[in-house]
């Protein structure tokens, strides 16, 4: 049988750093392809998906040191002090690359080491854009970031607008995206029964209102790419006040989907020494994927393309941009773990005068900043707050672009560079 297996932007980092770590953690939500990726790596595989699985390990857990590795161990979380059994092998001299944990977080109430310094956590996400095969990328993010706002930017793409909002409505779910679009549209819905009906209960959360859940999801998908505040939210999911669930029900809403991994917020550029003040220091929302929050809020390809706002408006723009700096923002998150960076946003207190949409910051403290702009042009106003960045930041500035539908890779005469979406890459 073929390999269809398609390399993903971790395996690069995987290649480098598992050979030479006892242990690391593949985390992400259900789905988007740890299993696929670690069992290339190793020699065995212990599923705790399996009821006999975890029964017998539980029963004998130097089966772990006795295992020729390396050796992934598949849904952990199934079975928590499989974490603390990994923790005492390494503890005991376990071997560079003998094991690959891949799961969630641990259930609530479960007692774990940290595993800081023993098992080394590694995030998986949806698949990126780059990693869809739409088109080979022109402009590399890491390129930008040890650059001096001068990198030469050229490229172009044949996508457009529809080709976006298929991206964003099919999905970066490797085992989902390919399907035909009625048939993803069914796999995401019964992606999100699964999580309401079984992945709860599993982290230790039971759920006595699945449709109280259900609202606040709903409500937290119309947020998306927002700042909004969480109270905001919790109104926007019920209209009867007597029936809104109490603060700390939602907050176990929050800690349940963190711990699966399926919130995914930017959370507000904090920046040290820098000029820059009076920052707004709320996260912007995102889930795991756009596809996600596209379900939720009782929309498809045709009508995000049409520009129909769902059946929450809390957002302060229109839905299709917000939905398309999710994406971009999805694609940026899996670029910038390869590069050992990470991405935050920037907006000021005062009714956001000033607002990034993305920055970039390396390990070196330089930035890229990015505007995410559904548009395929480009114009003054859209730069406005990159140069505006520039002059408070200088030098520590990388990069500055902006990110569109357009079919164009270039750099603007003010030194910001316009790529596509599709064309930017690890």
């Amino acid at each position: 049988m073929a390999d269809t297996y398609s390399r993903r932007v971790i395996d690069a980092e995987l290649d480098e750093l598992q050979p030479l770590l006892p242990a690391v953690s593949l985390q992400g939500p259900k789905g988007v392809g740890k299993t696929a990726t670690a069992s290339r790596r190793v020699r065995g595989i212990i599923d705790l998906s399996d009821d006999a699985a975890r029964e017998a390990l539980a029963a004998d857990p130097a089966r772990l040191t006795r295992e020729l590795g390396p050796v992934l161990i598949d849904e952990w979380q199934r079975l928590p002090q499989v974490w603390d059994m990994v923790k005492r092998a390494v503890d005991g001299g376990a071997a560079d690359g003998a094991f690959i944990l891949a799961g969630s977080s641990a259930p609530r109430g479960a007692s774990i080491h940290s595993g800081a310094g023993r098992i080394v956590p590694m995030q998986m996400r949806p698949l990126s854009l780059a990693e869809r095969g739409l088109v080979a990328p022109s402009v590399s993010l890491a390129t930008l970031l040890d650059g001096a706002g001068d990198t030469p930017i050229h490229g172009e793409s044949e996508l457009g607008l529809p080709d976006y909002v298929e991206e964003i409505t099919a999905s970066g779910f490797p085992g989902i995206r390919t399907r035909p679009e009625r048939a993803r549209e069914r796999a995401l819905d019964a992606y999100l029964d699964y999580v309401v009906e079984r992945e709860f209960p599993e982290q230790g959360y039971p759920v006595r209102k699945p449709q109280t859940l259900r609202a606040w999801l709903r409500a937290y998908a119309g947020a998306t790419s927002q700042t909004t505040a969480y109270s905001k939210i919790l109104a926007a999911a019920t209209e009867d006040k007597s029936s809104q669930p109490t603060r700390a029900t939602t907050l176990s809403y929050r800690d349940a989907l963190a711990g699966l991994h399926l919130l995914d917020p930017v959370e507000p550029w904090q920046p040290v020494g820098a000029s820059v003040k009076n920052l707004v220091t709320a996260p912007k929302h995102h889930l795991a994927d756009p596809a996600l929050a596209v379900r939720l809020i009782g929309l498809n390809r045709s009508r995000v393309l049409r520009g129909e706002q769902g059946t929450v408006d809390i957002a302060s723009g229109t839905l299709l941009g917000a939905l398309f700096e999710d994406l971009v923002t999805l694609s940026l998150r899996t670029y910038a773990q390869a590069a050992d960076a990470r991405v935050a946003h920037l907006r000021t207190h005062d009714g956001g005068r000033h607002e990034v949409d993305l920055l970039v910051e390396g390990r070196d403290g330089r930035v890229v900043a990015i505007e995410v702009k559904v548009s395929p042009s480009v114009d003054k106003d859209d730069v406005k707050h990159l140069n505006w960045l520039h002059r408070q930041i200088g030098d520590r500035l990388a990069d500055k672009l902006v990110v569109t539908t357009g079919p164009h890779a270039y750099r603007r005469e003010d030194g910001v560079a316009v790529v596509p979406a599709a064309l930017l890459g690890p």
